[in-house]
């Protein structure tokens, strides 16, 4: 699971004072680390790995400085050097991607009472760290029968409503990449295992709105989810019940507030910057 909260960064000082270039050809330490983040942040959009020659591409810096600042990036742990005269991330950002994603669920406590208020049923926070759907909060329902999925949970994104309104916002071949690493598995005699039906699927999700599990991950169990717009990761929230209690009524009166809620937990993760 991804967790990170840069308050616990033990090598902060470090980071600043190791990536200090001359002010000749920067304005200072500031500026160093906002291009080592750029390019830690390129290496992630690349999929984790990238060379010298490509960094300076993307990123426009001169190969010296990428050099310098990826040299110092590697004696800290947070990138090492692969094959193919490569960079890649490191593990010491593991840490800090796990304490970030115990803050966005953090963040997403109230938000999530609020649907509980709402609907009086479950309601839950995921987000795609690679592959795979992670469950980072849960507010339970206020009905004696009612949902649970601890946080933590990992799960494919093609069976479950949370996974595909996120798929639902990336192109096609990338979903099909995700699929074809993941897996199809059958959870339930409703779960989607066609790539091309899945596909045809998150279609009607993007014009739609939402996406619905149809106990396509467990048997008797509706769930209804939206992406959360601009958030700082791929992220989702849902409401999840019996499908007794989470009728077609229900999922057209639940939608609306989902939605909602989901525009104010974007605008909660963009005043907590970093």
């Amino acid at each position: 699971m991804l967790e990170t909260n840069f308050c616990h960064l033990e090598s902060w000082s470090t980071v600043q004072r190791t990536l200090r270039v001359p002010k000749s050809e920067t304005s200072g330490s500031v500026q160093s680390l906002e291009r080592a983040f750029e390019l830690l942040e390129l290496l992630a959009d690349s999929g984790g790995a990238q060379g010298l020659s490509q960094l300076c591409t993307s990123s426009g810096l001169p190969l010296t400085t990428i050099h310098r600042l990826m040299g110092t990036l590697t004696r800290l742990g947070y990138v090492r050097r692969g094959g193919s005269r490569q960079y890649v991330l490191g593990p010491r950002l593991i840490r800090l991607g796990e304490t970030a994603s115990m803050m966005l669920g953090s963040w997403a406590k109230p938000h999530l009472s609020e649907l509980v208020d709402l609907t009086g049923e479950t309601s839950n926070m995921a987000v795609l760290e690679g592959d795979t759907v992670v469950y980072l909060a849960q507010e339970p329902g206020r009905h004696a029968m009612r949902m649970f999925t601890e946080p933590g949970r990992r799960v494919e994104p093609h069976c479950t409503a949370v996974g595909k309104a996120m798929l639902a916002q990336l192109p096609e071949p990338q979903v099909r990449e995700i699929l074809a690493r993941a897996g199809m598995a059958a959870r339930t005699p409703n779960t989607i295992t066609d790539p091309d039906l899945l596909i045809a699927h998150l279609g009607v999700i993007r014009r739609q709105g939402y996406a619905v599990d149809e106990g396509e991950q467990e048997v008797g169990v509706r769930c209804v989810a939206v992406a959360v717009p601009d958030a700082p990761a791929m992220a989702a929230i849902s409401v999840s019940g019996p499908q007794a209690r989470m009728t077609e009524a229900a999922l057209k009166a639940i939608v609306p507030g989902l939605q909602r809620v989901a525009a104010e937990l974007s605008k909660d993760f963009s005043s907590h910057p970093g």
